[in-house]
């Protein structure tokens, strides 16, 4: 996590961002240190990255990389005032003995990435800030399955403001944040999710961070902890209502390590040869309609990675994949 000692809104590149609008810096750090200490309250380890001057949203720190078996695959940043911290991420893990990745393409971490390990699946937004190919370069670096959801709603521009897991297995999101298609992948991938309501959204309720049974939100979305709480998971409310004011909440401020440092894994050169996982087409890059999704659902190329029932169906593409 990085404290935001230099934390301001200085541009603006979400619907969330006014720069007309005051803000107090030290209330910030008071809200900061308060999501900290819930984490070490919790059992938790806080690990902090140095904040640096000029950097205002270097507090979002999950946007910075995103880490699955000690691997991290860095973020590159869409709007030049951000694209300084990803060296500052890059430094400190490399510094710190991690594997790193670099990317080709547009993507800012765990903003738009997350990852389920009991169904060693992740999951990646795209629509705003992340280049969509960066999902199959993602596969590359970890040899994981990646779902492709298309964002279509601008004030949740990141795929954490509109989706987030709550144990290893089980997610909660909001469905009109995302496409047709996508909205009815994640049906049929989960159809056990807690569904949120526009209002839990615009609270920043699925920008949470949950370790399984605790879910750290932020306390502006009081209903939606609520409905956390009718399904089993003990809501830990947080007041960061200075930094929501930069587009952020409790998870864009706190990224996972997932593992521990380690020699990176074989990648495999995309241009060369089959990606290392299933991925699916990301919705909409021709076209939005349902039974889109559905064709792309049943048009998945076969790989090693992918589960033996579906390899076993004799499924092939119903057209040509975009990452060939």
């Amino acid at each position: 996590m990085c404290r935001p000692a230099y934390y301001a809104v200085e541009y603006a590149i979400n619907p969330w961002m006014d720069t007309t609008a005051p803000v107090d810096a030290a209330l910030a750090c008071t809200q900061w240190e308060a999501l900290a200490d819930a984490y070490t309250a919790l059992g938790h380890e806080v690990v902090r990255l140095e904040p640096e001057p000029g950097l205002p949203d270097m507090v979002y720190s999950a946007n910075g990389a995103f880490v699955v078996d000690g691997i991290a695959y860095g973020a590159s940043f869409r709007y030049p005032e951000r694209r300084p911290e990803a060296d500052a991420h890059e430094k400190w893990y490399r510094t710190s003995g991690w594997a790193y990745a670099e990317p080709e393409f547009i993507n800012e971490g765990e903003g738009d990435f997350t990852y389920l390990p009991g169904r060693e699946l992740i999951l990646a937004g795209w629509g705003f800030r992340t280049d969509a190919r960066a999902h199959a370069e993602a596969a590359d670096v970890f040899g994981r399955p990646v779902v492709s959801l298309r964002l279509v709603d601008p004030r949740y521009y990141h795929l954490d403001t509109a989706l987030a897991p709550l144990d290893d297995e089980r997610i909660a999101y909001y469905p009109e944040a995302f496409a047709p298609g996508s909205r009815l992948l994640l049906e049929r991938l989960f159809p056990d999710a807690v569904l949120a309501d526009a209002e839990d959204a615009a609270g920043f309720g699925l920008n949470f961070v949950s370790d399984g049974r605790n879910v750290v939100i932020n306390a502006e979305a009081a209903g939606f902890a609520k409905k956390l709480r009718d399904a089993g998971y003990e809501p830990v409310p947080v007041d960061l209502s200075e930094l929501k004011k930069g587009g952020g909440s409790v998870k864009c401020c706190t990224p996972d390590r997932r593992g521990a440092p380690r020699e990176p894994a074989p990648r495999i050169n995309r241009r060369a040869g089959e990606p290392a996982a299933l991925v699916h087409r990301p919705f909409g890059l021709r076209g939005d309609r349902v039974e889109d999704a559905d064709r792309a659902c049943r048009g998945v190329r076969e790989s090693p990675a992918l589960p033996a029932p579906w390899s076993q169906q004799g499924l092939r593409p119903t057209r040509r994949p975009w990452w060939s």
